[in-house]
């Protein structure tokens, strides 16, 4: 195995920081939607910490997109550009992740700093920051305050369409969140991603030495 440097410090913190802050919002968006089956903690503290959560969660999204768009580690959202081999590459993951990886295939992606994402991570991630995150956000947002931000919430269809697209995004985050949950196991150990996620090194097979 050889060590490439694939994370830097500031991504790691970012990823930790929302990471931790999403699980705090799933927990307490579930006490207060389904308060009468759940009782973890009281109803107006689940409202303030869900609130203040979402505030550092916004901030640390837009250090995210700071971050990203005045480096030149942008590159490891950008596609490949050539829809054929865009394609090509595309085709060979899913066939990976469809059975290669249970016949103890090699992953066809070898990551860099650089180059971090697969095709269908970088499709998916572009989905979820570009997308699902803004819409979650925004609805939230409206939802924190009705009074202040009424015409907006007309302007979208009322209180009960925010609400309900605001559910549907934590739906597709939690989804999210248990693929993701998945797909970190799926390293040359069980652990090796989240250790790559806490050191900033990946640990990659060097094939020069096989």
């Amino acid at each position: 195995m050889k060590k490439v440097y694939i994370h830097p410090l500031p991504v790691r913190i970012w990823h930790w920081v929302n990471a931790m802050g999403f699980l705090v919002m799933i927990a307490t968006g579930i006490q207060i939607r389904y308060l009468d089956l759940v009782q973890l903690i009281p109803f107006r503290t689940a409202v303030v910490v869900h609130n203040w959560i979402g505030f550092v969660l916004m901030g640390n999204f837009f250090l995210w997109l700071g971050f990203y768009l005045f480096t030149d580690k942008i590159t490891v959202y950008l596609p490949e550009m050539n829809p054929k081999k865009y394609f090509e590459d595309s085709w060979r993951q899913i066939k990976f992740y469809g059975y290669g990886i249970f016949l103890g295939e090699e992953n066809p992606h070898h990551p860099t700093i650089y180059h971090k994402f697969n095709p269908l991570q970088i499709m998916m991630y572009q989905i979820i920051m570009l997308l699902m995150v803004p819409i979650m956000f925004l609805s939230g947002l409206l939802l924190w305050d009705v009074k202040r931000f009424s015409s907006l919430i007309d302007l979208f269809g009322g209180v009960r369409v925010v609400d309900t697209v605001h559910v549907l995004m934590f739906i597709v985050f939690c989804g999210f969140l248990l693929m993701h949950l998945y797909l970190i196991t799926l390293g040359h150990s069980r652990f090796a991603h989240i250790k790559a996620m806490l050191t900033g090194y990946e640990e990659i097979h060097d094939k020069s030495k096989s």
